[in-house]
């Protein structure tokens, strides 16, 4: 005891020190990696606009925004990688367009002030989205007996928040979507500076229109760069880099990009995982047959939910849905194999029902999303009065009753099928599939989304077969863990043996492996074509030197997990593109075909007509007829728009030969056979609905260049590991 004490005593002060020393480290190190990461040298930005910065916890937030929008867009379906992939760079994007055209908006004034965000969302002109924000399919701000927007609504939503979800999710969403509608204002007006101003000039619609009618008959002969040896015509360097600058807004590299080549190995179903998902079905095929709860077994056992829906020939989307309907009730069938998975069937139900209904009816609430809307006795009197007037004005009493806004137009009418009978609610459903044609009921709804009266007509039934209630047991066919671990293994070998460029190549031609290709991979992208969400990869190949080879790499994909393997094998900064083994190939072969075309050109120079050109080239003449001036296209040569124009030429004679065009990928001679104008079909009604199509698409052309047309005036940079 004495000696501890003694160790307490004497090193107490010492422990105290390392302690907080610790403390400190920590606390350091957690600002390092914080907002005051700046204050210890490190970059908080993910990418630099014009010099100034964009935060990675700018970032965070705005990809979380996105999440959650998402998840209100998606009426919640799953978030998988790909999307995840799309979400990420739609944020950085928007961050990024939006740092340029703020600049612009702060230039030219353009604010957005409290008044008007306040009319955004609670005014009686509130942006669309809020107009049309739902809940569950619903709309929320719908005044019930006007079926207006009712922008008192929008408070009222705002202070039952808590009581409709106290986890706080939907409030989140809410702060989310006004957010949203504020922050895209000033993007709106910026837009709307320009576009508003953009109107079609008269003589653009009348040469169109003339263009149109201006029709031709020409003979074509096509003399091919592939009739000259490509080993006797040579390409410098020089040549290759001299055809770049002369056609640099094509060659010239705007931001870095990385060239990968890799490997992947796909994590597939062994006979091991077949045996295993046919042996689970097998193993339940006894209890599934005598089961009176099978609801209950495919619930416990199977990768999708029971459900009671009936199904037909048309709904039912199988290979086997003959076999299946027509089984008794009570019989299983399978297991049997589709579409990737194994499934057992047991028919527990048949009816027989319509494929479609045609049904009219009148809607009067008691309830909607849970907020009292009227007293049920005032309700059923209503309904009441409704049933009454509808004896002799169905359509009246529809336009005067119904509180179901979105039939009011067709005299309350809808047409449903079978498949959609699930989403209906349960008692309007039932009647309408399991009544017959001219029946008229009331029926009481009560579910989650509302409640009141339904007076329902059935005006037709169309397509009445026999359906069945099936109950399915799936088994997706997938990797289990043995093989996944050894798919994993024959990766990280290949991998750990072949880390220098020269075995990566070797060992793939000795292994007979596919080497994949990826070009132009940019330093903000998300996913690699081919790959899918890869940011770790591209962030790697961005830290890497060329020849490097990547550790082993994790990638989701919806088929299953893939393992890559990655060397990087070309890099390209900002500028022209240098020549490397991936580029040269593409410009080599430009540079030798208009040199293959100057050679052709002199070869027939003295030629006087098709024919004559035909005989020496051992080509043949080909016609086409009845094309216009206004398509880049000729049926018989494909794209060829300067040819097309120099047909058109007023100063071109018919029946004369033509210089010869350097095609795409002949040279091309042509005579012109005749020129003639169709005359004009169009009424003032379809020209002035022309007019109008034309100018929207001038304006959504001028909307979407804005953010790319600052993008190649600003200087931007990412910031890769903040990626």
């Amino acid at each position: 005891m004495s000696v501890i004490q003694k160790i307490r005593t004497r090193y107490a002060k010492l422990a105290g020190f390392v302690i907080a020393l610790s403390l400190v480290g920590f606390i350091l190190m957690d600002a390092s990696n914080g907002p005051l990461g700046s204050l210890f040298g490190r970059d908080n930005a993910v990418a630099k606009v014009n010099g100034d910065k964009i935060d990675v916890k700018d970032y965070s937030l705005k990809v979380k925004d996105y999440e959650v929008i998402y998840g209100y867009t998606s009426k919640g379906r799953a978030l998988d990688d790909a999307t995840r992939a799309q979400i990420n760079q739609q944020a950085l994007n928007d961050l990024v367009n939006n740092k340029l055209i703020m600049e612009e908006c702060e230039k030219l004034g353009i604010t957005t002030t409290p008044d008007e965000e306040k009319e955004m969302i609670y005014g009686a002109n509130a942006d669309p989205v809020i107009q049309q924000y739902q809940i569950q399919g619903q709309p929320i701000f719908l005044n019930q007996q006007s079926g207006m927007f009712d922008p008192q609504m929008v408070k009222g939503f705002e202070q039952q928040l808590p009581q409709i979800d106290p986890t706080g999710k939907l409030a989140e969403e809410w702060e989310t979507i006004k957010n949203y509608v504020k922050n895209s204002n000033a993007l709106r007006k910026y837009n709307a500076l320009f576009t508003k101003n953009v109107t079609l000039p008269s003589f653009v619609y009348n040469r169109d229109q003339k263009d149109k009618s201006e029709m031709a008959n020409a003979r074509f002969i096509k003399v091919p760069y592939a009739t000259i040896d490509d080993k006797s015509v040579s390409v410098k360097d020089d040549e290759l880099i001299d055809y770049m600058k002369k056609h640099e807004s094509i060659y010239k590299i705007t931001q870095p990009i990385r060239n990968l080549e890799y490997v992947a190995f796909d994590v597939l179903p062994t006979a091991e995982d077949t045996a295993r998902a046919l042996g689970a079905l097998n193993q339940l095929k006894t209890d599934f047959t005598n089961t009176t709860d099978a609801e209950s077994i495919v619930n416990r056992n199977s990768d999708e939910q029971y459900n009671p829906a009936f199904v037909n020939k048309k709904s039912f989307m199988s290979a086997y849905a003959d076999t299946i309907l027509r089984l008794p009730v009570g019989t299983v069938y399978g297991p049997y194999f589709e579409n990737g998975t194994y499934k057992m069937v047991k028919v527990i139900d048949k009816k027989v029902l319509p494929d479609s209904v045609k049904s009219r009816h009148i809607l009067v609430r008691t309830e909607a999303q849970g907020q009292a809307i009227s007293a049920d006795s005032i309700a059923k009197k209503k309904i009441d009065s409704a049933i009454a007037m509808a004896a002799t004005d169905f359509t009246g009493a529809v336009t005067k009753y119904s509180e179901d806004e979105g039939s009011k137009q067709t005299g309350g009418e809808y047409t449903f099928t079978l498949q959609q009978k699930q989403g209906l609610s349960k008692e309007f459903g039932d009647f309408i599939f399991d009544g017959k044609a001219g029946e008229k009921k009331l029926v009481k709804v009560e579910n989650d989304n509302y409640a009141g009266y339904h007076y329902i007509e059935i005006l037709e039934q169309s397509g009445i077969e026999t359906a069945a209630k099936l109950a399915i047991i799936s088994k997706t066919l997938a990797p289990g863990d043995n093989t996944e671990n050894a798919v994993y293994a024959k990766a990280s070998e290949f991998a750990g043996k072949n880390a220098t460029q020269k075995a990566f190549d070797e060992a793939i031609k000795k292994q007979n492996l596919n080497k994949r290709i990826a070009d132009n991979i940019k330093e903000n992208d998300f996913s690699i074509q081919g790959i899918g969400n890869s940011r770790e990869i591209i962030r790697w190949a961005y830290e890497s030197k060329v020849g490097d080879v990547s550790p082993v790499f994790t990638v989701s994909t919806a088929a299953g997990t893939r393992y890559v393997v990655a060397k990087l094998a070309g890099e390209q900064e900002s500028g022209l593109m240098k020549l490397d083994a991936n580029t040269r190939p593409s410009i080599e072969m430009m540079v030798r075909n208009e040199k293959k075309a100057k050679m052709i050109q002199d070869k027939y120079k003295s030629a006087t007509s098709l024919e004559q050109i035909a005989e020496m080239a051992k080509q043949p003449i080909v016609q086409s007829d009845s094309f216009n001036a206004s398509s880049p296209f000729i049926n018989t040569i494909g794209y060829e728009p300067k040819l097309v124009g120099y047909i058109f030429y007023k100063d071109f004679k018919t029946n004369t030969l033509s210089p010869g065009f350097k095609g795409q990928e002949s040279v091309i001679y042509t005579n012109v056979l005749h020129r003639f104008t169709m005359p004009s079909k169009e009424t003032p009604e379809i020209a002035n609905q022309m007019r109008m199509m034309m100018g929207m698409q001038m304006r959504n052309a001028v909307a979407g260049s804005f953010a790319e047309t600052l993008k190649r005036k600003a200087k931007i940079s990412y910031n890769v590991a903040n990626l």
